[in-house]
């Protein structure tokens, strides 16, 4: 399907970065063409008159866990591009084929299989027939062929698992500091980006000494020490703090909220609504404190690191595209202003993640848009509101 040529009128514009005055968006052949405050309709492009509404990039998930349905229900919330950190390639393979042919389905970036030490987090999903067997890694020895393995199965990128099970009550081995550190020596020389699982501060420093590029949780031990926010300015590490997904893992109950919502939850599919709903399954000495997250996501954001939105959608307390919009709002509760928090799901992602065709409405970038009504400047939960999304210049919506 040949992408739709349009001109957006009279809508407040988020480029990315900042809003905008109301103004024009021209989009052709697939890609942002221009942006003014006036502009005159080319020959035989349809207008679409939007004032009252919002245009901004679609969104990106940094964090999420295919399955299938995953990409189509992210489109209809305007989520544009999912970045996967942790599923059978064979899966991935399978759903970008689809998303190539469906405007109606979100793009997809994966790391395939995360390096996890043997018996370690998530083998427990194996055994429970959520996930096919996969290749763990027991020392430094066997990193090179891990990572050789991956870039083979077409990994955009790759995850590591230091996780002990502290904040979760369920004890499992996990990658020691050498064998992180042997991660990303092999990583980086195939040009692959490393981000960690964390959960405790400790394993965070661990990740960032190992020379990561980004983490995929904040802890939820500890609150944040000055070493820890030093480390993360020092390596220039960009966290997505995945708050909807500890939210769920502290015992809040956000996703039932985010269900009922009027303007998200009748786009749900049975699936979607279902791990939404779920409680997150926590043992006794479980230690999760989300007061604890927003701390050093404020602490992080004062300090100008990088923040970068996710959700860890499709973990319980979640759903894929429907959960974005929370995340948006507890970054802005973390202290966030409301185009920081945008931006985080639209520019921040795009630069961390290597996708530079994408994140803002720049001229010659993908027509990756998201049309919502009414001003998300004044309450970050318009962007809940979704009028229309296309990707890269297709309506999906």
């Amino acid at each position: 399907m040949a992408p739709d040529d349009l001109l957006i009128q009279g809508a407040k514009l988020f480029d990315g970065h900042r809003f905008l005055p109301p103004g024009c968006l021209l989009v052709r052949q697939g890609r942002v063409a221009a942006l003014a405050e006036r502009l005159t309709p080319p020959a035989g492009v349809p207008v679409l008159d939007a004032r009252g509404s919002t245009v901004l990039p679609g969104l990106i998930d940094a964090h999420v866990h295919v399955l299938p349905g995953a990409l189509q229900a992210a489109l209809r919330a305007g989520v544009t591009t999912e970045v996967d950190l942790f599923a059978d390639p064979r899966l991935v393979g399978s759903l970008r084929q689809q998303a190539a042919a469906d405007p109606g389905a979100a793009d997809l970036r994966s790391a395939g299989i995360g390096a996890t030490a043997p018996g370690g987090h998530p083998t427990r999903l194996v055994e429970r027939g959520l996930l096919p067997p996969f290749p763990t890694v027991a020392g430094p020895e066997e990193a090179e062929d891990f990572v050789a393995a991956r870039v083979a199965e077409g990994s955009h990128l790759l995850k590591v698992v230091l996780e002990d099970g502290t904040t979760t009550g369920h004890p499992c081995p996990s990658l020691t500091a050498d064998t992180v550190r042997a991660l990303v020596s092999a990583a980086h020389a195939r040009g692959l980006l490393v981000v960690a699982h964390v959960l405790t501060q400790a394993h965070a420093l661990v990740a960032i000494g190992a020379g990561v590029d980004g983490l995929a949780h904040l802890f939820v031990d500890e609150p944040p020490a000055p070493q820890f926010l030093d480390a993360v300015a020092q390596g220039d590490v960009f966290v997505v703090p995945t708050l909807t997904s500890l939210a769920a893992r502290a015992g809040h109950h956000r996703g039932r909220a985010l269900a009922a919502d009027p303007h998200l939850g009748p786009s749900l599919d049975p699936r979607q609504r279902a791990t939404l709903e779920m409680d997150f399954p926590a043992a006794p000495g479980a230690r999760a404190d989300l007061g604890h997250a927003l701390s050093t996501v404020d602490r992080l954001h004062r300090a100008g690191r990088r923040i970068l939105a996710g959700t860890d959608a499709s973990s319980p307390g979640t759903a894929h595209g429907a959960s974005l919009h929370d995340e948006l709002l507890l970054l802005v509760e973390a202290g966030l202003p409301t185009a920081a928090a945008l931006a985080a799901a639209t520019s921040a992602p795009a630069a961390a993640l290597g996708l530079p065709d994408r994140g803002a409405l720049t001229p010659g970038l993908r027509a990756d848009l998201l049309l919502v009504d009414g001003d998300p400047e004044l309450d970050v939960t318009r962007t809940r509101h979704v009028v229309q999304v296309w990707r890269a210049g297709r309506r999906g919506t």
